[in-house]
């Protein structure tokens, strides 16, 4: 998984996909009506195969709508969260500071630990040499 950052930008660039999908949908969907009263609805040029709109029942589609709405919200809290966790909106310089600052102590004593760990495996490595080296066969 990659960081907030890019976790952000992909929820960001996925919300762009649902709303584009959503209005395709709509727009591939809806009922044929007129909205006024001197509107009317032209008969498609076009074969039953080419058809521009492919209505749906209206229960079924709103239905869908509303599957759609809840996935755009959801998608949206995801990226409120996402904001929320990023570093930085709560703290002030000097916290940050701070805590660059208790990370490089950590890092200062986890590399002393490292060397000693090190200084040890070597002095285990020349004992276990001085002891091979004394064995002789019978």
């Amino acid at each position: 998984m990659g960081d907030r950052l890019t976790q952000l930008q992909d929820a960001v660039d996925q919300l762009a996909q649902q709303f584009v999908a959503c209005i395709h949908y709509i727009n591939q969907h809806h009922n044929l009506q007129t909205l006024g009263p001197n509107d009317e609805v032209r008969p498609s040029t076009k074969t039953p195969d080419q058809q521009e709109v492919d209505p749906h029942p209206s229960d079924v589609f709103k239905a869908n709508q509303i599957e759609l709405a809840q996935d755009l919200i959801t998608k949206e809290q995801q990226i409120e969260y996402l904001i929320s966790i990023l570093p930085g909106l709560d703290n002030s310089e000097q916290d940050q500071e701070r805590n660059i600052k208790e990370l490089e102590e950590e890092l200062k004593i986890a590399e002393a630990q490292r060397l000693e760990a090190m200084g040890e495996r070597t002095a285990i490595k020349n004992k276990l040499d001085e002891v091979i080296r004394s064995i002789r066969r019978p």
